[in-house]
């Protein structure tokens, strides 16, 4: 069980602090709740059950090691449909699981660099994807690896060989 005060992972919300634990009753049911809030975002109060499956500790450097060698791979299988696309990549993001988010973003890069490079537009729902995703993992990696979003930004973009920037910065 985490303490107040600790930074954990919690989903698709990334780095959160926890603020209290409290017992709260919901359709007859009294269980144990984190309140917490996500580090970018004081303002959102978020109650969890402590026995979540999508909380966790934040990545030890090998793990963060290990997510930034997954952008010397492929990433996972485009997927032309963008309705479709945008399903199956969601609920990868809410899943919580970072090399699984790697893969997503890794391939939401590359889709992004060759559309740019075609002067074509980048799809508006792959775009809020590949925010979501990038607030999520960069900061994690850049808190783990003792670094900046900016230098892990760069990492990741030299990883896929991309020339031109591809990562969206502060928007």
């Amino acid at each position: 069980m985490f303490k107040i005060g600790d930074t954990i992972i919690y989903s698709s919300h990334g780095l959160c602090q926890i603020d209290s634990i409290s017992e709260k009753t919901f359709s007859g049911i009294t269980k144990t709740y984190y309140v917490l809030h996500p580090l970018d975002n004081e303002k959102l109060e978020i109650s969890t059950p402590i026995d979540n499956k999508t909380i966790s500790t934040l990545m030890v450097k090998e793990e963060a090691e290990e997510i930034l060698n997954l952008f010397t791979e492929p990433g996972i299988e485009w997927i032309e449909k963008g309705n479709q696309r945008t399903q199956n990549y969601s609920l990868i993001i809410r899943k919580g699981n970072r090399k699984e988010m790697a893969k997503v973003m890794n391939t939401l890069l590359v889709k992004k660099y060759e559309l740019e490079n075609q002067d074509k537009k980048f799809p508006e729902q792959d775009r809020k994807l590949l925010l979501s995703m990038q607030t999520i993992l960069l900061s994690e990696l850049a808190l783990s690896l003792n670094t900046t979003t900016e230098e892990i930004s760069d990492k990741i973009q030299h990883l896929l060989g991309l020339t031109e920037e591809v990562i969206f910065t502060n928007e």
